[in-house]
Parts: C-alpha cells; structure tokens; sequence
C-alpha cells in the first residue's frame, strides 16, 4: 500500500502539469462558437491578434500567466459549446468562473510583419529531432508536429536558437527543436547537419550567414562549460584556457577555434568544403555575450523570448556575429562583398574578382594624420604634422554669454537627433582607394580626404560652437579638416586656401546600403512600438514617451539598432586592445580592409557640420541658442516643459525647413529630457555638460565621478 508521502508526491506532480489546452482547431471552434473575434481575444488577454492567430494555428503556444487565462477560458467556453455529438456538460456558475484576469507578463513570440503563414498543424508519430514544435508541449505525453514556414531549405527553421539545459532550442517565430546534444562537438554537428539553423546572404556576392547558437546558463553547464567566466579585468579578454576539456573536446573531434577562442562570442569552424561552410557561432547569455547597454534586460529574459528579440534583430539587421559594434561592422562587409565571380577572357573560368564600390580584400594604410598615434605610419615614419580631430561635440556656452531672458526662463530642454551617424552616411561619397599626397591643392568638396587648411580667421557668433571643432572653441592656427569640414566654411562664404592635402581619386557611396538597412530597421521597430510617420508632432512626443513600455522585447532590438549604429562606425578606426600589444606594432584590427579611419571622420564630420546648420537656422529664425550640445543631443532654454514651447513652426503649423524637426526617421528629433533651467545654469557655472546629464532626474553616475 502507497504511504501518504508517495501520494502526496504524486499529487504535487500532477499539480505541476501545465495546462493541456485543445488541439489548435478547436480552439478556434470554441471561440466562433462564442462569437469573440481574434481581435477581442487578443486585448482580453493583453497580447496581439497575431499571436492568437499563431495559438488557433499551432505555430506557437501561449506561456504563464496567459496558458492558464486560456485555458480557463477555453473550459467555460468547452461547457457552453461542446462539439456536436458530445453531450453538454452544466455550465459553471458565475461564483465558479470568475472574469479571466488581466496579465501583463511578457508576449509569446509572433512571427515578422509578412512572413508566410504556416501550413495546418498536422498529426504525426513522434517526430525524428530536430522536431519542431511548440515551447509548452515539451512535458506532454502526447505532441504534435508544427510544420515550419519560415524560410526555404536549407535554412528553414531561421537564423539561430536558443538553447536551454533541458534540451528545447527556442527559434525564431515561437518554434522549438529537441536538440540531443551533450557536448559542444555534438552541438556543432546537430546545428550543421540537422537543424535548418542559418540565413540566406543578403547580397548576391555575399556569404551565407553561419548559424547562431545561444546558450542559457543551464545550457551551458550541461555541456561542460561554467557559468560564469571570470580571470581577466576586460571583458574581450574572458575565454576558456586552452586546456580546459571543452576546448579539448573540440580539437578532438578536429574542429577549430578562432585565435580569440571560447569566449562569451565564439566561432567553431572546419575550413570550407567548396561552397559549403562550416562554421558555428555561439554565445553564452551568463558571460555576458548581449551587454546590456546595447540589449537592455535580454539576458534575463526567458529562452523563448531572447530567441525573439535575437530573431528579429537577424531579419532587420542580421544574424548577430558579436556585439553591436562587430555586427556593425559585418554589415558593411555583408552588403558590400569585396569580390564577385567575373569570368576570365583568356580561360573562360570564374574567378574572383574585385567588386566594384567595395573596399577590396587588401588594408589600405591610412594617411599619416588619419591614423591614430600608435600607428606604425606614425611610429615609424617620424610624423608631427598633426592629427584629424573629426570628432563628435562636446561643447558648453559660457555661461557669461546667458541673458538675463535666458536664465528667467523655467525650463532647459533637450533634444536628441535620432541616429545622427546613420543620417550623416547617407549619400555620404568616401574613399575607396588609398591616399595620395598634394601640395597646394584647390579645395574640391566632390573630393573625400584630409586638408590641411587654417580656419582660425573665421569669426562666428560665441553663443553657438565653433562647427570646425569637437570642443566647439574657435580654431588656433593650421589644422587638418574632413571634406565636409573644409566645404562647410566654404558655406558660410569663407574662402579656403589648402596648405597640402591627403585625398582619394576612387570614391563611392559605401555605406549607402548599410544606411539604408538601418534605417528601414530603425523605422519599422519604432513603427511597431507605435511610433508612425503619419503622427502629429503632439502625438510623436506623446508615443514616444511610452514606447519602451509597449513591448519591452522590441524596445530592446531598437536599442541593439541605434548600438550597431554607433558601433559600427566606430569600429572603422578600432584601437589596440588587450594585454599582448606592444606599442608601434601593428594590431589585428590593422589588417581589415574596414579599418578605415577616414571614412569614421566623414561620418563623424558630416553628423557635426549637420547639427551646426540646425542650431544656426535656429538662430536665424528664432534668436534661440543653445546651452550645450553632446555629440547627438542639444539643450535648449524654454517657456515650457516642450520642445512644442521653442520650436519654430510656419503659420501654417509646419516645421520651418533646415531647423530642428521632430520625428521617427533618422536626422529628426524627439524629446531627450527636462529639467529646471537653475539646475542647468548650476551645471554650466562647474564647468558640467547640462546635455550629459538632462535626460531622467538629471544625475548621472560620470557626474558623480567628476567628468
């Protein structure tokens, strides 16, 4: 006879089960039956109509607290409207049945704005792995096969997964694959053979993208790895010894690391068979692969809904190889491939050939003042003609310079340009080609390089920053200058006389492609957040104050955009990093043909010269200048607590053109922070930056630090 211990243990057990819900299609009957539309279904259990839509087809499974909101519902609805042929069971009185609560946990995953929609769910015998299936069905006796429709064979269950310690790897669009994998070798094999993990490339010349795999904690002890990885004090700098077993597990079944090894990022490869790479990408959520300034809170979120927000970074973006800056900076190379098959004339075979508008296969030495100090052109070569300081504003009024209308005002506000680098690179014309030297030449804006020009003659009003300086303080003599520099105080109507220059005869719109992925990107997250074109300025500032709130996953990818953004672009002039560098040697970053810090400076310059143009329209139409500009955000004195109260607007209600806009789109502003004009004033007086600190209670921790 059982003890009591075992039949309470019993019952606890079966108290554990999650709610088993119908099959797919009666769901969907039941709620007809009801008369409740999707739509009504979906704001009672505070998710989307998509999201429904994907329950009542057996793409995806609802999770706590909503399973249980279900499935109430579902019963009350299974009592009133049971299936012809079965007999009616009494209804559940009102006192029974209470009104489904309301829940506000995170969403189930939805597929993409367009994506296919999935063949009938279709039952079948226990699949062979990689099955795909729901994320709740993974303790039911009974399951059935989800039938993909994500995207064509080879890759059709998506760009990566994310792999928990019970085995479930979480895809893209709310699938799961079993995954029997135990080691990482094993892994690396499942992911390659027989997963469907990976993407298309997205230029006809490109490389396919390598599958991701992304390891929750529990994942990644079960394959052997710790938790956590500790032992040095930077970060890029955390991989395993090259004797722990994992890695000798690896070497063992003949797989390779890259030379940065297993790190929070790593690539496991074979050299390619032909066409047909071999090569794993993996990053491990408890080292701290998805810093949290560039993926705010998905490290802790659950597998399913990393997956999502990982997922659609890869269909907007791409498939993560990295952190921001490294993704950044892959998309360039991805949308720009440096060679394509050209046929040869005297064979007639393909071979690889250069592709036109990228930057080739080879490095291109910088000329001596683009490159950075410790730099071997500068090291070795003796230079001391000076560096570009093509760099973003840091610049505070004197506060001597304040009126007395300025400081009675109550209110210093600041605005911030939505992706200010990404606005500046499109259309922008750089080098493809290295530098070549010139004495005495005519200054040509058509021309990308660095002049050495002396704008120190140029007199501007003091209440705005100089526009040839990141610190905004009037040049002193001879200095080098980007083009866009040098033709800005040819715009003003100052005449440029070049003392020598460093130019590039081979130009192109490089970044072009890379602008115009980002900013679709950047448009349609925001768009989803409720964030629209076709707002009113009220309505924009109103939306994006409660943006982030809306859906938590999807204001993470928005941070990740505007991160790969800024990282990007400043990973065309990395420095050297890590504890092996020897000064003037040359580093890894050195012999990427994207190490390119002239195209950094075209960007940066551009951004500069665009935020200066605004802030003097500005002036022009509304005798308002600003208190202090940092980098991508300007602060303003105001009457109001708005950027409404300040702004200038026809006496139509348009914006006045080449002023600062408010909107979505790259190079528009929104709203950064407010906060009283005294505390601003007190700022400035010490020297401080109001536009570093305005944005939430005005403290910041580097004003703590002293800046």
């Amino acid at each position: 006879m059982a003890s009591e211990e075992e039949l309470f243990a019993s019952v606890d057990a079966l108290l554990e089960e999650q709610p088993q819900l119908p099959p797919p299609a009666e769901r969907a009957r039941l709620r007809e039956a009801a008369g409740i539309t999707q739509a009504r279904l979906a704001t009672a259990l505070k998710t989307t109509t998509q999201t429904v839509k994907n329950w009542e087809n057996g793409r995806s499974e609802p999770k706590p607290p909503r399973l249980e909101a279900y499935q109430r519902l579902l019963n009350g609805w299974a009592a009133k409207y049971p299936a012809p042929g079965t007999v009616a069971a009494p209804a559940p009185t009102p006192a029974q049945q209470p009104v489904p609560e309301t829940f506000s946990g995170p969403a189930v995953p939805e597929p993409e704005p367009g994506a296919p929609e999935a063949p009938a769910v279709q039952t079948a015998p226990e699949p062979e792995r990689p099955a795909a299936r729901t994320a709740a069905t993974s303790r039911r006796p009974a399951r059935k096969r989800v039938v993909p429709n994500i995207g064509a064979a080879p890759y059709q269950h998506g760009p990566l997964a994310v792999l928990d310690g019970d085995g479930s790897a979480y895809g893209v669009e709310g699938i799961v694959l079993d995954c029997p994998a135990t080691t990482v070798p094993e892994l690396v094999e499942w992911t390659l053979r027989e997963s469907g993990l990976g993407a298309p490339r997205l230029h006809r010349n490109g490389k396919d993208s390598d599958p991701l795999i992304v390891l929750t904690a529990a994942a990644a002890v079960k394959l052997g790895l710790p938790e956590r990885l500790e032992g040095h004090e930077q970060r890029r700098s955390l991989r395993l010894p090259e004797d722990h077993p994992v890695v000798k597990q690896v070497a063992k079944a003949k797989w390779q690391l890259t030379q940065r090894g297993f790190g929070p990022w790593a690539r496991i490869y074979r050299k390619a068979t032909g066409n047909q790479r071999q090569c794993v990408q993996f990053a491990v959520l408890s080292w701290d692969a998805l810093d949290a300034r560039s993926w705010p809170g998905v490290a802790d979120m659950e597998a399913a809904d990393v997956a999502r927000v990982l997922g659609i970074y890869a269909q907007r973006v791409l498939t993560p190889r990295g952190s921001t800056a490294v993704s950044g900076l892959e998309l360039m190379t991805a949308l720009r491939p440096p060679t394509r098959a050209v046929q040869d004339r005297e064979s007639g075979n393909w071979v690889s050939g250069h592709n036109p508008g990228s930057l080739g296969t080879e490095p291109v030495d910088p000329a001596p003042p683009e490159a950075t100090q410790e730099h071997p052109v500068v090291m070795h070569g003796g230079w001391k003609g000076g560096f570009l300081d093509e760099e973003a504003y840091q610049w505070v009024r004197d506060v001597d310079l304040l009126t007395g209308e300025e400081a009675a005002l109550p209110f210093a506000v600041g605005l911030d340009l939505n992706t200010a680098f990404l606005a500046a690179a499109a259309r922008l014309v750089v080098g493809l080609s290295g530098p070549e030297y010139v004495q005495r030449p005519v200054f040509d804006k058509k021309i990308p390089g660095s002049w050495l020009v002396d704008l120190s003659d140029i007199e501007l009003d003091a209440r705005l920053p100089s526009p040839f300086t990141p610190s905004g303080e009037r040049p002193e003599g001879p200095a080098w200058y980007q083009t866009h520099t040098v033709a800005y105080a040819q715009e003003l109507g100052y005449n440029v006389a070049p003392i020598e220059a460093y130019l590039r005869r081979e130009t192109g719109a490089y970044l072009d492609p890379w602008h115009n992925r980002l900013k679709t990107a950047y448009v349609d997250t925001l768009a989803d957040l409720g964030v629209t074109k076709d707002l009113t300025d009220t309505e924009f500032l109103a939306a994006m104050e409660r943006h982030k709130q809306v859906d938590p996953a999807l204001a993470a990818v928005l941070a990740a955009i505007k991160a790969t953004v800024k990282g990007g672009v400043g990973k065309l002039r990395e420095r050297p990093q890590g504890r092996h560098y020897k000064e003037g040697e040359r580093w890894p970053a050195l012999e990427r043909p994207t190490w390119r810090p002239d195209i950094r400076a075209a960007v940066i310059s551009k951004a500069r010269v665009n935020m200066h143009r605004k802030m003097l329209k500005m002036a022009e139409f509304t005798g308002l200048y600003p208190l202090a500009v940092l980098s991508d955000c300007v602060v303003y004195s105001s009457p109001g607590a708005s950027p409404l109260d300040f702004l200038p607007y026809s006496t139509s209600g348009k914006p006045i053109p080449g002023t600062f806009r408010l909107g979505p789109t790259p190079g528009l502003a929104k709203l950064e922070g407010v906060q009283a004009m005294s505390w601003a004033v007190d700022l400035m007086e010490q020297g401080h930056n109001p536009a570093r600190h305005i944005k939430g209670d005005g403290h910041d921790a580097k004003f703590d630090e002293g800046e």
